[in-house]
């Protein structure tokens, strides 16, 4: 039997969140469920290589790029929970393999709030690891991260649980958490023979007060503000002898999840003031594969990789709102080292430009990429690249 207080309550607070906030919001005092959601998509037009083998395959294309639908509650003051599903990404898993920028199921987590000196996040959820990572989505005005943090060098999101503090009013912020290890592959409920897990951990500071977690400075910030992160992670997924990684755990590059062990760690700093703003990260990679033929050692011996090898890089990223335009203009540089064993490194200039025709809510977004340079172990079929579309997002 419906309960009739609990539709009075559930049509007040529609009622209510429409007239205030502008969230679709259902309450019956105690429990509140907020619902929101984005569909984006665009059209990308590709300059493949002239020595390209197949100069047609994957040249020009439109994208439904995003189909999400979020679902936010609290219970008072004690529990939060998120659902956030993208059923654009599943519908396009064919290939058995898990877009860490775009994976399918998104967040499903539940945090505890009632203690006063910690919060306790459990499920599916992203890392506390890398600013660039774990910036959202909406408030960029780029169509993709930068190649060093989309996912490809190390899990964006896993399964385990995070603790999470906050001091001097949220201007130093402190998380780590221990997961599967396993990254977004742990949505498919195989580990990995050792079963060992991996610690991730992250610490951040903020200047003159707390800082929002987004690229573009919209609110043209009139005292400069600034933040600086440091975070680390490590791994130690050796099989036992005779046992191999699940398949397609290794990822693009073979760095996702090595047999052996793995430490990243790496800085962020950001500014805002006045609608300039800048992100600038760095990351640095270790790995010790256990098996002297491991693919990362580009069959060298011993005597000339040590039992170890090095990857990683940075991109800095300005940008600036013209406030009467509703514009943003953006440019990021990017530089990658996917191998020390290997020759050279790879260069990327990337600029865009979004208008806003409602916020962040309705956006046009334009971006384009440059491959200035490409690294002898992972060379690319096109050389430019355009991409155009929309963005919208409701709530």
């Amino acid at each position: 039997m419906i309960n009739k207080k609990y539709i009075t309550y559930s049509f007040l607070g529609l009622l209510l969140s429409a007239n205030s906030y502008a969230q679709f919001t259902i309450s019956n005092g105690k429990h509140m469920i907020e619902i929101s959601g984005s569909v984006s998509g665009y059209y990308n037009h590709r300059l493949i290589n002239a020595d390209s083998d197949n100069q047609s395959k994957n040249k020009d294309r439109f994208k439904l790029r995003d189909a999400q639908l979020k679902i936010d509650g609290r219970i008072e003051d004690t529990w939060e929970y998120e659902l956030q599903v993208d059923f654009a990404d599943l519908a396009a898993g064919n290939s058995g393999l898990i877009d860490p920028e775009n994976p399918g199921l998104m967040d499903a987590s539940v945090t505890y709030k009632g203690l006063n000196f910690m919060n306790i996040k459990a499920g599916y959820s992203k890392l506390p690891y890398s600013r660039g990572s774990m910036e959202p989505f909406s408030y960029s005005p780029y169509w993709q991260r930068a190649e060093l943090v989309r996912g490809d060098l190390f899990s964006r999101r896993d399964v385990g649980v995070t603790l999470s503090s906050d001091f001097w009013k949220q201007r130093v912020n402190v998380t780590g958490g221990i997961y599967t290890g396993m990254g977004e592959m742990s949505l498919k409920g195989d580990n990995d023979s050792s079963g060992n897990p991996e610690f991730v951990g992250r610490v951040d500071f903020a200047y003159p007060t707390r800082y929002r977690n987004r690229d573009v400075d919209d609110r043209h910030s009139p005292v400069p503000m600034f933040n600086i992160g440091v975070n680390a992670r490590y791994a130690n997924k050796r099989q036992a002898e005779g046992r191999t990684l699940p398949e397609n755990s290794e990822g693009e590059y073979g760095w996702k999840i090595i047999n052996g062990q793995k430490l990243v760690y790496g800085f962020d700093a950001s500014f805002q003031y006045k609608g300039f703003s800048g992100q600038f990260e760095y990351h640095r990679i270790k790995g010790e594969p256990q098996n002297a033929s491991d693919p990362l050692f580009q069959g060298l011996t011993y005597d000339k990789t040590k039992g170890y090898v090095l990857a990683g890089g940075y991109y800095a990223q300005l940008n600036y709102f013209v406030k009467p335009w509703n514009t943003i203009l953006s440019a990021r540089y990017e530089r990658l080292n996917l191998n020390d064993l290997a020759t050279g490194y790879s260069e990327r200039f990337s600029p865009a430009i979004a208008y806003q025709i409602k916020g962040y809510d309705a956006m046009v977004k334009f971006q384009y990429f440059n491959i200035l340079k490409e690294e002898s172990i992972d060379p690319l079929r096109w050389k430019e690249q355009f991409r155009l579309g929309f963005v919208f997002n409701f709530k």
